[in-house]
């Protein structure tokens, strides 16, 4: 980028360090983050009860974990969108 134009998204262009990236990313969708760390707990406890399943089927057990952490995920999204709706359009500032 030359110097005489300006930057189309400077906030984004500005020597920040990962975190503080990452931090600012977390404030601005929080439920992203809750998302993720269901879904990681889902798979883990997946994991922990593989060994545990008795007679159920490895692919039967799969298919239930599968959908547990997408259901997760999906939900954690959901509310998500919910909540900046919310804050978008029922917090609104009068202007």
């Amino acid at each position: 980028m030359s110097s005489g134009q300006e930057s189309v998204f400077p906030e984004y262009e500005t020597e920040t360090s990962q975190t503080s990236k990452l931090l600012r990313k977390f404030k601005e969708t929080p439920f992203v983050p809750i998302g993720m760390a269901g879904f990681a707990v889902v798979v883990g406890y997946g994991l922990y009860r593989l060994k545990h399943r008795g007679d159920m089927k490895m692919s039967l057990h799969l298919i239930h974990m599968r959908v547990a952490a997408q259901g997760f995920v999906v939900g954690a999204l959901t509310c998500g969108v919910l909540y900046s709706m919310f804050r978008e359009h029922v917090m609104k500032p009068k202007e």
